[in-house]
């Protein structure tokens, strides 16, 4: 069936050809929230209701815009209205100033504060920009650094700047997404610019993953699994550039420097008394590793965090480890374990 004709027999009630209609736009929603929300699992409860509405309107739909533009405009106004709801979400670089690694560590904040690490396997998006009038890799998007960025700006100003500058859509169909002008919107562009601009790294992570090999890359993250797995501080810290950042939300903790980082894992994690194993894996676009700690009592492993790498050339510049079970959930395998 072409789209037109699922089109008419879905605002007919068939609940199936609704399904197939929707279901090439799925993985790039749940990306677009995930971007406006810096949550997975609040990104997938937004996807849902979008669908929900979206359904439950098709009757409405004139097809005076793309079903694209359609859906994309409904998951937004979704999200605005999620982000009212809450506080934006953060790193914890971005909640306070470095910790000594001799101090005890902080408690951790239970509240829905920190942004979440996000599957590779989620995203369904392909490389390069989405149309001519982006101005963002879609990869690129949703890295670590971008989503952080995108939390500092007012909900609609981080609306403006994805639809326009990572979907592409133009400065009208933004306009009309947000029951606005274009002179609106670009004004809110220009100030979402300065803002994310100011906040975004030299180099994109997609930029220094293309400068390494695939060989190389290899190399950095077996590097990473092996010295973790040894309990091998001295050889993490052979991998990390002399500014390297490592946070643990949801600790609000976090370290800068190479030997700060050091000490730290050698008081706590890497001591030399747990033992784990760990599984290479991607998120956000970037290198990471799923970390698995023995637990004594289940006699297995358990997915303990998702250590997210950004790197600066072939060095790790900030290791993100996520150690929330919530936020670490969507990267085990069905079935767990």
């Amino acid at each position: 069936m072409t789209e037109s004709q699922l089109l008419q027999a879905a605002a007919a009630g068939d609940e199936a050809a609704f399904a197939e209609l929707v279901e090439p736009h799925h993985r790039p929603l749940h990306a677009h929230c995930y971007r406006m929300l810096g949550s997975v699992h609040d990104a997938e409860d937004a996807v849902q209701e979008t669908l929900l509405r979206a359904w439950r309107s098709l009757s409405s739909f004139q097809g005076r815009s793309s079903l694209r533009s359609w859906l994309y405009t409904i998951a937004t106004n979704v999200c605005l209205r999620a982000i009212e709801r809450r506080p934006a979400r953060v790193l914890p670089i971005d909640y306070g100033p470095p910790a000594d690694p001799h101090e005890p560590l902080g408690e951790p904040l239970v509240e829905s504060t920190w942004i979440e690490p996000y599957p590779d396997e989620k995203l369904g998006l392909d490389k390069g920009l989405a149309g001519p009038e982006a101005r963002y890799e879609q990869r690129e998007s949703v890295e670590i650094a971008f989503i952080a960025a995108l939390q500092h700006l007012p909900a609609r100003q981080r609306a403006v700047l994805i639809l326009r500058d990572v979907l592409g859509f133009s400065g009208a169909e933004v306009a009309e997404a947000l029951q606005t002008t274009p002179a609106s919107v670009y004004s809110a562009l220009q100030r979402a610019h300065e803002t994310v601009d100011h906040r975004l790294p030299e180099l994109s992570q997609q930029a220094t993953l293309s400068s390494l090999d695939d060989k190389q890359l290899r190399e950095i993250v077996d590097r990473y699994v092996e010295a973790w797995e040894r309990n091998d501080v001295d050889a993490i810290a052979a991998m990390l550039t002399e500014s390297a950042i490592l946070a643990m939300p949801p600790v609000a903790s976090w370290f800068r420097g190479r030997d700060a980082v050091a000490a730290l894992l050698k008081a706590r994690p890497l001591h030399g008394g747990l033992q784990w194993r760990l599984t290479p894996t991607h998120a956000n676009g970037q290198l990471a590793a799923m970390a698995y700690l023995w637990d004594g009592a289940g006699g297995r492993f358990v997915l303990h965090h998702v250590a997210v790498l950004t790197l600066r050339g072939a060095l790790i510049d900030e290791i993100n480890a996520f150690h929330d079970p919530y936020a670490a959930a969507p990267f085990e395998p069905a079935g767990g374990g």
